[in-house]
């Protein structure tokens, strides 16, 4: 029992400084799409601090040059989330210490086989048509949001997609 409350109390603390160290610098959450042509592309990233969770389309965050959060893999091989950080403090002016890159394994792991399919069926941009039941009317965070609540969360296989590499974490 005494093991139990110790193992508890160890993962209550780090639970709290995770989030204490949000009041410093939001973390960064992006969707990683590898097979997208050259290195992968970003395809949609959020803050989250402890003032809530904010979507971040990366087509639209750039740094001084003009290069896009979308595609950091291609401009930047040797440091892409270096050029992230620089690209959220242009952008947004904050400078996350923690990026967190989910691909779209983890994606389909987490929330069910088809998220990117249901996310892009609503996504009006770009193009998309949508399908029968839905006509791609959404922004793009819309689309994200109502494809996660939509779908069952499958929270253990979390760590399990981080043990496996599908979720990243990059300290900076």
């Amino acid at each position: 029992m005494r093991k139990i409350t110790l193992i508890l109390l160890i993962i209550i603390v780090l639970i709290a400084g995770f989030m204490v160290s949000t009041l410093a610098s939001p973390i960064l959450v992006i969707a990683e799409d590898v097979d997208e042509g050259g290195a992968g592309g970003v395809d949609m990233a959020a803050k989250f601090s402890m003032t809530g969770f904010e979507w971040i389309y990366p087509g639209s965050s750039v740094n001084a040059q003009g290069e896009t959060l979308h595609n950091i893999h291609d401009d930047h091989p040797d440091d892409p989330y270096g050029a992230a950080r620089d690209i959220m403090e242009y952008t947004y002016h904050f400078r996350p210490h923690l990026i967190v890159g989910i691909n779209n394994e983890a994606a389909n792991a987490i929330y069910g086989d088809g998220i990117v399919d249901k996310i892009r069926s609503n996504d009006a941009y770009n193009g998309y048509a949508g399908s029968a039941n839905v006509q791609g009317t959404m922004s793009r965070g819309d689309a994200v949001s109502t494809a996660m609540s939509n779908s069952q969360m499958n929270i253990l296989q979390i760590p399990i997609q981080a043990l496996m590499g599908n979720i990243a974490f990059h300290f900076g």
